[in-house]
């Protein structure tokens, strides 16, 4: 069912044209600038349909190169807007978005490892948004509070999603950036926390509050397999692999469930910004 799940999309855009006929011809191997990328992504991510999406674009943009007849280390921005343009024109402005994500990780992979002369991912930028067609959804501190005594800090998996939970409510932090936090990254003796993977590359140290350092370390204690994994959240079904982001997502929104709360993993990062906001934090400091 999964494996069926993630071709669904594509079969939609190939089958409504909206994906142009040039660019449906299939490539099981890419060059190898662009396999090593993937290769280095997808330890990174470790979520295979996100890693299959970023090939999507990947192997459209490697054809666009052999169509035009131009070497992937000589390419100018002019080459990359080209390719946009005729690859996303009749795709919706969400997916432009994602697709433009992908290749800006991997112009910013090119350029570090020396393979082409400028950082192209900063001049990768789509049309202006003025304004969001519906503000962010974030839950109030009575909803909050049901959300936390809703748990069963008797129950491991509970236990887990209790020490999410404070990081998404308390630091803001993202579904991803939370799957990625490593034992190296956390100092209890400083109360700090180093987020060093982080959507807009640019990493910090956040200040861990007391509850949450208790809540972790209950996790720790109680809940988390012995493993050999450096990773902070582990599955809790043998080989107990690091957890990933849809893991997150998923929990947050059986807990959100369970208590009759409709919200996601993501309105826990709303809610820590609508807290700033009340408390008078200006918004241009945020993240």
């Amino acid at each position: 069912m999964e494996k069926d799940s993630h071709k669904q999309p594509v079969r939609y855009h190939n089958h409504r044209c909206k994906i142009p006929e040039f660019f449906q011809i299939r490539q099981d191997t890419l060059p190898k600038d662009f396999e090593q990328y993937l290769d280095y992504y997808k330890n990174r991510c470790q979520e295979k349909r996100i890693v299959q999406d970023a090939r999507r674009i990947l192997t459209g943009f490697n054809l666009y190169l052999q169509k035009s007849n131009i070497d992937l280390h000589k390419i100018s921005i002019e080459t990359i807007d080209n390719f946009l343009a005729y690859y996303s024109k009749n795709l919706a402005h969400g997916t432009c978005k994602l697709y433009r994500a992908y290749l800006r990780g991997f112009l910013r992979y090119l350029y570090q490892q020396g393979h082409i002369r400028k950082n192209f991912a900063s001049l990768v930028v789509g049309p202006p948004e003025f304004a969001r067609s519906t503000p962010p959804k974030f839950l109030r501190p009575k909803e909050v509070q049901k959300l936390f005594n809703g748990l069963d800090l008797s129950v491991i998996r509970d236990l887990r999603t209790y020490a999410i939970i404070h990081l998404a409510y308390y630091l803001g932090l993202r579904p991803k950036e939370i799957s990625l936090i490593t034992f190296d990254d956390i100092s209890f003796r400083q109360k700090e926390i180093h987020i060093k993977n982080r959507k807009t590359n640019t990493p910090t140290i956040l200040p861990l509050p007391e509850d949450t350092i208790k809540a972790i370390t209950a996790y720790i204690l109680g809940g988390r397999p012995a493993s050999n994994h450096r990773c902070l959240f582990l599955q809790l079904i043998r080989p107990y692999k690091p957890i990933v982001r849809g893991d997150i997502t998923r929990h947050v929104g059986i807990c959100m469930k369970k208590n009759n709360l409709s919200g996601s993993a993501y309105w826990l990062r709303h809610s820590y910004a609508q807290n700033l906001l009340e408390s008078g934090v200006p918004i241009y400091i945020w993240d």
